[in-house]
């Protein structure tokens, strides 16, 4: 299988931090919206109904379209995917700003999640194509990190910029972030070449789309976002409960994000240097995201801020060794689709999370819900420390 030599240097600061920014910028288009949007559900005239359905916008087209963008990165390079992405993003959020009906908040919320579809998983792409294999950990990690910050950032800026200024305030920053964003990455991103591709039946995708390599990270990568997705709706939920002011709830998902922030790099470079084998890694993060999700069943102020932090820890531990096992064991030539196949599959995982608890929860309590997603991870643990094997890379094979 051809490929292109590795990178045997590391690459500058300035050309890896424009694809930072792109992570950083879909995570806050998705979290800051979300919160505004709830802020001003009323104002726009949506009911229950309109507004869930104008939130799912964004993640409907994420999970239709990130394979696709993915693999078109591959055909005509991640760059022009990365920048076209960006500028779709742009624009959708200017015609936003400039008439935020519920009408054009819906079409915007679609756009939006579209671009995020083609930018996201080529940003992956470039990340893992530039690093190298030697140092994939460590920037998946730093990666990661800067989507941890959008996740926690978006919510608390969007909230600030709405109430201040109003919902127009916040598209018009999304959209001046997304033309910055743009730019740099047309100036300082390298255009990577587009490497000869082998021809593929049929057969040949569903074998690499079903491959131990392929399938185990990514349900490492699908139960980890589960467990965030059902992390940033419950706990500040259960804390409100527990007699915890709004902002002291809310305040429980900036602790998990905030932890995720700064385990990610970590976790990257100790498994870039030998020192956390992914097998370890993946499988013990997610028994610790179980014994978080457990800590819901008898919820507390202090179990509700611990369950944060476990949360974070999963999520920072879990995210870059299973995208750095991704990317070592995928020829380059393909690596946008497998990003993209990947991040469907976390999609997949963001919305089933607050499905399963939900759906169970409506019918025997939360306590039930969250014990048995719990139990979901302990088995996704249970997988991955019997079927991740070394990172013995496919690339250049």
């Amino acid at each position: 299988m051809s490929a292109r030599p590795e990178p045997t240097s590391p690459p500058r600061a300035s050309t890896l931090a424009p694809l930072y920014l792109a992570g950083f910028t879909t995570a806050f288009g998705a979290h800051g919206v979300a919160t505004a949007l709830g802020v001003e559900a009323g104002d726009l005239g949506l009911s229950l109904l309109a507004f869930g359905v104008v939130l799912a916008l964004y993640d409907l087209a994420e999970v239709v379209l990130k394979p696709v963008f993915g693999t078109l990165s591959d055909r005509v390079g991640v760059k022009p995917v990365i920048v076209s992405g960006l500028m779709v993003f742009a624009l959708a959020s200017l015609l936003a700003a400039v008439s935020p009906t519920p009408v054009v908040v819906a079409i915007a919320r679609l756009a939006q999640g579209a671009g995020a579809a083609a930018f996201s998983p080529s940003a992956s792409s470039a990340v893992a194509r530039l690093a190298g294999t030697e140092r994939l950990g460590r920037y998946f990690g730093r990666y990661g990190a800067w989507k941890s910050i959008g996740y926690a950032a978006g919510p608390l800026l969007g909230a600030l910029l709405v109430s201040v200024a109003g919902l127009s305030a916040l598209y018009l920053f999304l959209a001046a972030l997304a033309v910055a964003t743009t730019t740099w990455v047309a100036v300082a991103v390298p255009a990577l070449p587009v490497l000869p591709r082998p021809r593929y039946t049929l057969a040949d995708l569903v074998r690499q789309t079903t491959e131990r390599g392929f399938l185990i990270p990514t349900l490492a990568l699908a139960t980890t976002t589960a467990l965030l997705g059902v992390a940033v709706g419950y706990l500040p939920l259960l804390g409100t409960r527990e007699g915890l002011p709004p902002l002291a709830a809310a305040g429980a998902v900036a602790v998990l994000a905030a932890v995720s922030a700064v385990a990610q790099p970590l976790a990257g470079r100790l498994r870039d240097s030998g020192r956390l084998p992914v097998r370890v890694g993946v499988s013990a993060a997610l028994l610790v995201g179980a014994a978080a999700l457990l800590l819901l069943v008898w919820p507390s102020v202090v179990t509700v801020y611990a369950s944060a932090l476990l949360a974070g820890l999963t999520v920072g531990v879990a995210t870059p060794l299973a995208y750095a096992h991704l990317a070592a064991v995928t020829p380059p030539e393909r690596m946008g689709r497998t990003m993209g196949n990947a991040e469907l599959g976390r999609e997949l995982g963001d919305a089933g999370g607050p499905l399963i608890v939900g759906a169970i929860g409506s019918a025997a309590g939360v306590a039930a819900g969250v014990g048995v997603l719990a139990l979901l991870t302990v088995g996704a643990a249970g997988v991955s420390a019997a079927g991740l094997r070394a990172s013995t890379s496919t690339r250049g094979r």
